[in-house]
């Protein structure tokens, strides 16, 4: 290809930058769109119908705007539930998902204790119990759904305060012990949450394997371009940009945020 490729990652907020940051360590001269559906946030809440039409009608204006060569869909929740649809309505554009990381996780767990931390939609659904029954069936699975931490991750990169007893108790329950053995190993099940990683170190009961999917899902971005052509011989840096649904303006604790990651606004 005679051009950097343009990429555009999808979130319901800002989860998903946790995505971007791992594909653009690869591709620092791709060009991004980051969208945060912030009109539709939390996807926790929706219905799987309404959530399929959201997420369509929400693609479907920004490949019209953008043109994008890949859409990632860094979300576990639209991941689940829309990506069949997203494919089979532009099966030219091809289309990277989030799922939990629980292979990684079972592999690479000593005690055969794991946890899986997610929206309690995520722990739920039907793909994530095929997910532990085909690579986690030798271990113990603890399910655990949070309904407030991506909203706790969403107020900590805006620049609001976020107590340490909310993030425990939403976690608490991933720790288990069983004759001796620990849990030793922690799904997130959502993009949000390694925003709040740090602090899940800081408040665990003991040291745990904090499993983050981002790095294989930019490893399977980066064998997609290649597969499409696409070389890393353009400018060091790409343009960068962040899109909200809403329309509303970033505040300055945000645009610090984006500006972190190398977005504008806009």
């Amino acid at each position: 290809m005679s051009r950097p490729p343009k990429i555009l990652v999808f979130d319901s907020g800002l989860g998903g930058l946790t995505v971007y940051s791992e594909i653009i360590r690869l591709w620092p001269g791709a060009d991004y769109v980051y969208c945060a559906d912030d009109a539709g946030f939390p996807y926790g809440s929706w219905k799987e119908p309404d959530l399929i039409a959201r997420v369509l009608q929400v693609i479907e204006k920004l490949i019209a705007e953008h043109a994008p060569d890949m859409v990632v869909i860094a979300c576990n929740t639209a991941s689940t539930i829309v990506l069949p649809a997203l494919r089979d309505r532009w099966p030219r554009i091809p289309f990277v998902g989030t799922v939990p990381a629980i292979k990684p996780a079972a592999e690479r767990s000593r005690s055969h204790l794991i946890s899986v931390l997610g929206t309690p939609g995520t722990v739920a659904r039907d793909y994530t119990q095929h997910l532990i029954s085909q690579f986690a069936a030798h271990c113990c699975v603890t399910l655990v759904g949070s309904s407030l931490l991506a909203q706790l991750a969403e107020a900590r990169m805006q620049g609001r305060s976020v107590c340490d007893e909310d993030i425990a108790a939403e976690m608490s329950l991933c720790f288990k012990e069983d004759e001796g053995a620990r849990t030793d190993a922690v799904v997130l099940a959502c993009t949000h949450y390694p925003l709040l990683v740090e602090d899940f170190r800081r408040l665990a009961p003991w040291p745990v394997d904090w499993i983050d999917p981002a790095p294989a899902i930019a490893r399977r971005v980066d064998q997609l371009l290649r597969e499409r052509g696409f070389e890393e011989r353009f400018a060091a840096t790409g343009q960068a940009r962040a899109v909200f649904t809403s329309g509303a303006k970033p505040g300055p604790q945000l645009l610090a945020a984006l500006a972190h990651y190398g977005l504008v606004s806009g």
